[in-house]
């Protein structure tokens, strides 16, 4: 594949209304999501002075929690392919010297060669169109000994806090069309065995894969409502079929409601903490 081939279709997808619709929603996401990504930070244990590349940065709240670590000697280049949420990430770190934001492919940018202690990212290296290439990519941006940590999604089936509103809206839409095994998305990288085999290709040591269970949201009932009427496809098949809206929704905050603690919604998750090395 050549690089201008290169994961096109996940570019114009996060440049249009999948893009806006997560920086308009960014503080419900960080919400939701930033819990779950703190022990892959925390597996990774960036360091004063070190330089970090964060992938798959969306709104900027990895790379501002990885500036913190690295400290002022240090530099952390947040890396995304949506110019939305780029912008937000800015907005974000102003005045946060040791931050910065790039606009580009992390699978065929040409990033400077051992120039990285360690690559981090939450949710954002599931979405390669040849897995192996990128992560070849990465690998050569890391010093000798560099650290790679990444936070992806188990199993749906495992995942209440991802599949759930499309459960409870199913039965006044059309069945959804299967996805393709290990095609680029949220569970692309369910599959332990093939996580292991694409960092083996790519050269990478030492990889291991811990799971994660634990509860996600934090949002309101009406919070939690519409980031899952506004975020991923549920929104998009609402918009092709108006006429299903209200049976929609109100089956939806059923469901979102029957997860209420404290007056928040908490819905089970299940992820891979992924961690390896180079050579």
């Amino acid at each position: 594949m050549s690089d201008a081939a290169a994961n096109t279709d996940q570019i114009a997808y996060w440049n249009d209304a999948a893009g806006k619709t997560w920086a308009e929603f960014r503080d419900a996401l960080d919400r939701q999501v930033g819990p779950l990504g703190a022990r892959v930070i925390e597996v990774l244990a960036p360091a004063a002075g070190e330089r970090v590349l964060d992938i798959g940065c969306g709104c900027g709240q990895t790379t501002l929690e990885l500036a913190k670590r690295v400290g002022p000697s240090g530099a952390v280049l947040g890396v995304d392919i949506s110019q939305p949420m780029l912008a937000v990430a800015r907005a974000r770190a102003a005045g946060v010297a040791q931050a910065s934001f790039l606009e580009a492919d992390a699978q065929t940018h040409p990033f400077e060669a051992g120039a990285y202690d360690a690559i981090h990212s939450r949710f954002g290296v599931m979405f390669f169109q040849d897995p192996v290439a990128a992560f070849a990519n990465l690998r050569r941006a890391l010093k000798p000994g560099g650290r790679l940590g990444f936070l992806c999604w188990r199993a749906p089936a495992e995942n209440p806090i991802m599949v759930l509103p499309m459960l409870a809206a199913a039965p006044h839409l059309p069945p959804p069309v299967p996805p393709i095994p290990g095609a680029p998305g949220p569970f692309a990288f369910a599959d332990a065995d093939r996580v292991r085999g694409i960092l083996a290709g790519a050269g990478f040591q030492d990889i291991s894969l811990e799971p994660q269970d634990m509860a996600a949201g934090g949002n309101s009932l009406e919070a939690a409502l519409d980031l899952a009427l506004r975020v991923g496809p549920l929104g998009a098949q609402l918009r092709e079929r108006p006429e299903a809206r209200a049976a929609v929704i109100a089956d939806v905050r059923a469901a979102l409601a029957s997860h209420l603690e404290d007056g928040r919604v908490f819905l089970p998750s299940a992820t891979w903490i992924v961690s390896a090395r180079t050579g």
